[in-house]
């Protein structure tokens, strides 16, 4: 066989397991090559997370073409609207435990009836949110030091991204629950097809294309909102069609108390810990906020860029988060470690790749969405600073996300208090205004305690404890 027909064959190989890793399958994840059922999931999942990220740098594609205060508006919106990500991903941890760890013991009606609960439990919580959210939006914004420039160009959008929270809970949880069954390939399918919209509507809605209004910084939010509602109704159309490894009826809608409870427990320290984390950010973000509104736009552009690193690597996480939950269903705890030293290997290839990029390209990538030299200089001087850590991220990443997948969130809840609380937010204050007098000094302590979380993460984790944890 010629060189030529060897590199064919790999290719074909390699473009016949993508395309298995996207379609719809029953595959037993528990038993065979643990490096294939990695791949299996993980491809769909990492996707999926890249399509999330994708709605923001979107929006801030266009909405930078607004100025400086549409930009700032956005990141300010953004940080706000974490504490919402926070609550649907920590609850979203419980269900994809609680569902991973049945589908795993080959429990399926049981499977179906955490996914029931979890529909009551986002209706309640999208109701609060977002009332709340489309009443106050120019409070929230104020409080977070907005200047008068950013709330008169923001309220609308911050309004309506918080009151359509309905449609980023309902994403982020039925998504869990496909996760944690093994159904990759669905959630990837949603997002795609929000994605898809929303990408067509922003520049429309936004700009006034065509019959569209023009409605500026607030017609992304509305943009996005219609998006992701309809990825929403596509996941539930998919649920109720009885598809898949759920197998979804009506009757798995009935209220559940002990079900909802324990889901509840579980899902508090996932709540915990990333609104543990998402209120540091919110606190970061505050301090930033001193340097003007240069700093937040260049902070919010370096993060926008992250998240293509962030969310894929996260979506590896929920890959192995998935594999130790139905690998401890199923009674094989030594297959569920194997599969996370496995994705820490994977991951820590690939994000140290991309983050040597980013060194290099900073200057460009930040010229990409603005030309002002103030914020040219911050975005640089982020991008470049947060990338040293790159490493122990990808390491941090995938241990947190297995001992969430295995059902104990208290641990990295406790993990995120003293990274975050006691070290991160009292770091960057004083690094910023005392030692260095510039946002650089946050940047500086968003990576001494980025590290902080993974070593203590590893820690535990060698300990074992997570396996005898219940879900």
């Amino acid at each position: 066989m010629n060189i030529s027909t060897q590199q064919k064959s790999v290719w074909q190989r390699g473009t016949a397991f993508v395309r298995e890793s996207l379609r719809d399958s029953d595959t037993d994840y528990t038993r065979g090559d643990i490096g294939r059922a990695l791949g299996l999931l993980a491809i769909p999942m990492m996707l999926e997370m890249s399509m999330e990220s994708v709605f923001a740098v979107v929006d801030i594609a266009f909405v930078s073409r607004l100025g400086t205060d549409a930009i700032a508006a956005v990141g300010i919106t953004e940080a706000l609207i974490t504490v919402l990500y926070a609550v649907a991903v920590g609850l979203g941890m419980g269900v994809t435990a609680m569902v991973a760890r049945r589908i795993g013991a080959n429990e399926r009606e049981a499977a179906a009836r955490v996914t029931g609960q979890a529909i009551w439990i986002g209706a309640g919580l999208s109701l609060l949110i977002g009332i709340t959210g489309a009443i106050y939006a120019a409070d929230m914004l104020r409080l977070m030091g907005a200047t008068a420039g950013v709330i008169e160009t923001g309220t609308g959008f911050a309004a309506v991204l918080l009151g359509g929270s309905a449609s980023i809970v309902y994403l982020f949880l039925l998504n869990a629950a496909f996760r944690g069954a093994g159904d990759a390939s669905v959630a990837l399918r949603s997002l795609w097809l929000a994605n898809g919209l929303n990408i067509v509507l922003d520049p429309c809605l936004i700009f006034g294309l065509g019959p569209f209004p023009e409605m500026g910084v607030t017609g992304a939010a509305i943009a996005t909102t219609i998006g992701r509602s309809i990825g929403v109704l596509y996941q539930l159309w998919y649920l109720f069609d009885g598809r898949g490894r759920l197998h979804f009826r009506l009757r798995n809608m009935a209220i559940a108390p002990k079900v909802m409870l324990r889901m509840l427990i579980i899902s508090s320290g996932g709540i915990g810990q990333f609104l543990i984390s998402t209120s540091s950010w919110i606190v970061i973000m505050r301090i930033v906020a001193l340097y003007g509104s240069s700093a937040v736009a260049a902070y919010t552009i370096a993060l926008r860029m992250f998240e293509f690193i962030w969310l894929p690597s996260w979506g590896l996480g929920n890959a192995a988060a998935t594999l130790v939950g139905q690998n401890l269903g199923a009674e094989r705890p030594e297959r569920a470690e194997q599969s996370t030293w496995r994705a820490v290997r994977y991951n820590a290839i690939f994000m140290t790749t991309i983050g040597v990029l980013l060194v290099a390209l900073a200057p460009v990538i930040a010229a990409l969405f603005s030309n002002d030299a103030e914020v040219l200089r911050y975005g640089t001087n982020c991008l470049r600073i947060l990338a040293i850590g790159i490493p122990m991220y990808a390491v941090g990443m995938i241990v947190t996300q297995a001992l969430n997948g295995a059902g104990d969130t208290a641990t990295p809840t406790a993990i995120n208090f003293v990274s975050f609380w006691i070290l991160q937010i009292p770091l960057a204050y004083w690094l910023a205004t005392s030692l260095l007098h510039s946002p650089n000094g946050v940047f500086f302590a968003i990576v001494v305690s980025e590290s902080l979380v993974t070593v203590l993460s590893v820690i535990v984790f060698r300990r074992g404890r997570w396996k005898r944890k219940l879900a």
